[in-house]
């Protein structure tokens, strides 16, 4: 069961703004998809992320066939 994404309003400066796009850009992110993925390598490194985190996507366009199941095996 997928569960709700929080929304949040950040206040960022104009170049660190500019800086994270043209990063997630080269990375083929969003912005909002960048800022999550330092997020959570930030808490991992940390040793402060939750155990039943969910996983990311990976970065690019998302596959035309979707990834099997692994709980269908």
């Amino acid at each position: 069961m997928a569960t709700e994404r929080k929304k949040l309003l950040l206040r960022l400066d104009p170049a660190v703004h500019d800086a994270l796009a043209r990063w997630a850009a080269g990375e083929l992110r969003s912005t909002n998809a960048q800022i999550e993925y330092l997020l959570r390598k930030a808490l991992a490194d940390a040793g402060r992320l939750p155990g039943g985190v969910g996983r990311m996507r990976g970065p690019g366009r998302p596959s035309a066939t979707p990834d099997p199941d692994p709980e269908e095996d």
